[in-house]
């Protein structure tokens, strides 16, 4: 399928606001959508499979009414709800969701009993989630949460995709300072799982905030582990 000239690559920046519209960036197999949602400025990502139009949303985090909109907005309904970690502001729209769609459900299976709704996929290190004719490999990344996940697509036509939740951002890794929490955990992680598995143009969508690329946080890597957060 070709690139709708709408949305090149050049126009998808990653930057989204409050209430403002989804930024779309359009593969050759996959549509990313991305929007703002909730208090916390939570991002959700809408995937959808360009030759199936089978959809995948991650992280039903706030707005359900806001995120119906968004996948009623394309041409198909939404197949899987992928919950990249169990704290309360990625979870928020979940059960609406999923009463709403039918989707199933998935998450990290030490994260699955702490979400509001039956998880009907618990998946680790190695597993794969699909959307469509599109496999998303699931990266378990222990520290933030017990069973934080991301998940990485391996375009064929270009570079990895990897979408992070709360494990990795622009700056750092994610907040381990809470009780249960542990940065020497995430820093490991993601070291080893994500810098040392991927290459430089991969690029990365957080569960907050703007996106960026290995090759930009990497030099970053020593001093994240020297001040330690």
């Amino acid at each position: 399928m070709t690139e709708n000239p709408e949305h090149s690559p050049a126009d998808y920046t990653g930057h989204v606001t409050a209430g403002g519209p989804p930024a779309v960036r359009e593969l050759p197999a996959l549509t990313i959508r991305k929007v703002e949602v909730g208090g916390f400025g939570n991002n959700a990502y809408l995937l959808t499979c360009r030759a199936t139009g089978e959809q995948l949303l991650v992280d039903a985090a706030a707005e359900p009414d806001r995120l119906r909109s968004l996948v009623s907005s394309t041409s198909g309904g939404l197949a899987t709800i992928v919950t990249t970690h169990s704290h309360h502001d990625h979870v928020g729209a979940l059960a609406e969701l999923v009463d709403a769609t039918g989707a199933r459900t998935v998450a990290g299976a030490d994260d699955a009993d702490a979400l509001p709704v039956p998880v009907d996929v618990r998946v680790g290190q190695g597993d794969t989630v699909s959307v469509g004719d599109v496999d998303l490999g699931v990266i378990h990344l222990r520290g933030h949460t017990p069973g934080s996940i991301a998940l990485a697509y391996a375009d064929p036509d270009g570079h990895t995709h990897l979408f992070t939740g709360d494990s990795l951002f622009p700056g750092g890794v994610g907040n381990t300072k809470n009780p249960g929490q542990s940065f020497d955990s995430l820093i490991e992680d993601v070291t080893r799982r994500v810098f040392d598995v991927y290459d430089d143009d991969t690029w990365f969508y957080p569960g907050h905030g703007d996106d960026s690329t290995l090759g930009a946080e990497r030099p970053h890597l020593p001093e994240w582990r020297a001040r330690g957060w």
